[in-house]
């Protein structure tokens, strides 16, 4: 049984070491956006090299994150972490160090593949080493810091771009490494390789890792992004990519030990909140991707003032998320998981407002805040809905696949959305041109997250008593809902 106290200096370090972990793969999913027409007017790229930039990233990081957290079970939770957060750093410092769009794409998604390791072990190594009184507040900190940590990313992210410039946005990540690296190799007790935690708190043998399984779902995750991307003329790509799709699936209904489990989709409220989580998690990924590019290529902000502009909302979620979860406890998902995503809408609608030489005050700001407020309401009760739709020994593994849904959601949204706003791969070289796409990307978006409300107001129903609830109390990252960890008792 793990015996750490959080109070105690282990304790602390180990916290230490999984915040700087994860903080590295959380501050490059939020500062990238702001740090896109600097990229491109540098290295010359194209729009769809500038989704590639961020697709890369996310495809490997879907594909692999339920991969990467047995990785760990079986050859040590502190090793695979450790290993992770070298691999992203490395990657990192080639990103910073690009000489053309193509590279970075690359580094990108070998970058996607460190954070797939370093992300759940961050999670994992806070359960396998603090004592059971503790764990549950060892986690509220660690989402709790983490969620400041995206707070500031497009602050940071913009102030590195318009200063040192972006390619410090990746080189950043190599000093928060070479401090993390040593505070866990001295601090942080392996866990046995071979094991997890099992429900009473024990641990219980790992069967064999299901590599086939996550290259034939990153493949057809890649395969469909390529050909949306690519304007759609990659028919045959498209359909390879469904056919990669369906072996997937074929392959972990066979297997004994699957990456993903499908028979957690017998539950039919996880199968319908997941429904849900990509619709509303594919609108802001469409979203945050083309905003942060409208307020600098169309409203001319700075990349600072871009980066700033969007704090409100992370501000929001970090302050009342907690709230929001307990609100949903009492009157239950269905009304803010219909309301949430319903103000969601009214915010990109909003946005609509922000053209050239837009006003933050009158413009932009009411978009944000009414945006923040309905991420509010529905993030908390999303997360506490999935892991309530599942028994409680497989909360882990359910809000593994939420999260890696919402990652392929957004994914999918940023190859796709330009092509059904018809931007061409110059758009965003011109205002007008960039301005008017937009204007057609956001009612989408909102299309989209009022698809999700009517979902939520048809199919979720409230828990039953007594099911497993969040330990990610407090939550900032406005791309992936909180990962959630095993061994609930």
């Amino acid at each position: 049984m793990p015996d750490v106290r959080l109070a105690s200096s282990q304790g602390k370090w180990i916290l230490l070491t999984t915040v700087l972990g994860s903080s590295m793969a959380m501050l490059d999913s939020t500062v990238v956006n702001v740090a896109l027409p600097r990229i491109g007017e540098d290295l010359n790229a194209s729009l769809s090299a500038l989704q590639w930039t961020v697709n890369a990233y996310m495809l490997t990081l879907a594909g692999l994150i339920l991969l990467g957290g047995s990785l760990g079970d079986q050859y040590g939770r502190r090793k695979v972490f450790v290993i992770g957060v070298v691999w992203f750093a490395a990657a990192s410092l080639l990103c910073g160090l690009a000489p053309t769009d193509a590279v970075l794409i690359g580094a990108r998604a070998l970058q996607g593949i460190g954070g797939a390791l370093l992300t759940p072990g961050s999670l994992a190594l806070i359960q396998a080493s603090f004592h059971p009184d503790d764990r549950a507040r060892a986690v509220g900190l660690w989402s709790g810091f983490g969620g400041i940590g995206a707070a500031v990313g497009p602050f940071l992210g913009g102030w590195l771009v318009d200063g040192p410039g972006w390619r410090w946005v990746f080189l950043l990540n190599v000093p928060l490494a070479l401090l993390c690296v040593p505070v866990a190799l001295r601090h942080v007790p392996e866990s046995s390789g071979g094991t997890s935690r099992s429900e009473s708190g024990g641990e219980r043998s790992h069967g064999r890792f299901d590599v086939l399984g996550a290259v034939l779902g990153a493949l057809a995750l890649g395969l469909v992004t390529y050909a949306l991307i690519e304007a759609g003329t990659l028919a045959l790509l498209a359909v390879a990519g469904v056919a990669a799709g369906v072996a997937f699936v074929y392959v972990e209904k066979r297997r004994q030990d699957p990456m993903l489990p499908l028979d957690i989709f017998a539950s039919r409220q996880f199968t319908a909140l997941n429904v849900v989580t990509l619709c509303v998690y594919g609108a802001f990924g469409g979203y945050f991707f083309l905003t942060a590019l409208q307020l600098q290529v169309v409203a001319g902000y700075s990349a600072l003032a871009a980066g700033t502009a969007l704090l409100p909302t992370t501000a929001l979620m970090l302050l009342f998320s907690a709230r929001s979860g307990a609100l949903a406890d009492r009157i239950g998902p269905r009304i803010p998981l219909t309301v949430g995503p319903l103000l969601c809408a009214t915010a990109m609608l909003l946005m609509l407002r922000v053209g050239k030489d837009a006003n933050y005050l009158t413009d932009v700001l009411p978009a944000v805040l009414v945006q923040g407020l309905g991420m509010v309401v529905l993030v908390a009760p999303l997360t506490a809905s999935v892991l309530a739709s599942v028994d409680t020994a497989r909360a882990g593994i359910a809000s593994g696949i939420n999260n890696a849904a919402a990652r392929a959601a957004s994914l999918i949204a940023v190859a796709a959305l330009p092509l059904l706003a018809g931007m061409g791969p110059e758009a965003y070289r011109s205002a007008d041109a960039f301005d008017a796409a937009f204007d057609r990307a956001m009612p989408i978006c909102a299309g989209v997250l009022v698809v999700g409300a009517a979902l939520s107001f048809t199919l979720v129903r409230r828990p039953a008593p007594g099911c497993v609830r969040p330990e990610c109390r407090h939550h900032g990252n406005v791309t992936t809902p909180p990962l959630e960890a095993e061994g609930r008792t």
